[in-house]
């Protein structure tokens, strides 16, 4: 069946009356699939499926970890540079590793190789300024230590604790 419009259009529409599908609809549903299939390779590039959850920051134990290692380092080139001072300084510098070496065990991180920053760039020349040198360093760890003891969950204070406390053994150790 033909339909013609009145008023001289001029332009007829064909309309199947068995299946109800006009060509309007038909476009549409073109249209659908089209934008469908353009869409469908996006999801496979990973652009709906994302799972966006952000990097954890890193733990606030990590710059105790670092300052370890770095007193370590500094006990260790002092005990080098001054070989008499070595007996005394040794203990502490195996303290400080330990310190580092528990400290990455419960943060869960592999320790370094080499410390990230050594405290000193330079050891003193005489043995009465290293010894001051590293008085200095400890009394700035044992600082860090006991803030970051203060700070800590109770799980972790206990560590922190003995930490500050061994710093300031450390200092007394080098007078």
């Amino acid at each position: 069946m033909v339909l013609t419009c009145p008023v001289g259009i001029g332009r007829a529409t064909q309309r199947d009356q068995t299946s109800g599908h006009s060509r309007r609809k038909l476009l549409r549903a073109g249209a659908l699939l089209a934008l469908g299939g353009a869409a469908a390779p996006l999801t496979g590039c990973d652009l709906f499926d994302r799972d966006e959850r952000p990097t954890p920051p890193p733990d606030p134990l990590r710059p105790m970890v670092d300052e370890s290692l770095g007193l370590a380092a500094a006990y260790q080139a002092s005990a080098t540079t001054h070989p008499d001072l070595a007996s005394r300084l040794n203990p502490i510098a195996e303290a400080h590793t330990a310190h580092a070496t528990e400290l990455a065990r419960l943060i869960g991180i592999a320790l370094p190789s080499a410390p990230a920053a050594t405290p000193t760039a330079t050891t003193a020349t005489d043995p009465a300024g290293a010894l001051a040198a590293l008085r200095a360093l400890e009394k700035t760890g044992q600082q860090s230590a006991t803030r970051a003891c203060a700070e800590a969950p109770a799980d972790r204070a206990a560590l922190l604790g003995s930490i500050a406390a061994a710093r300031a053994t450390h200092q007394e150790a080098l007078k």
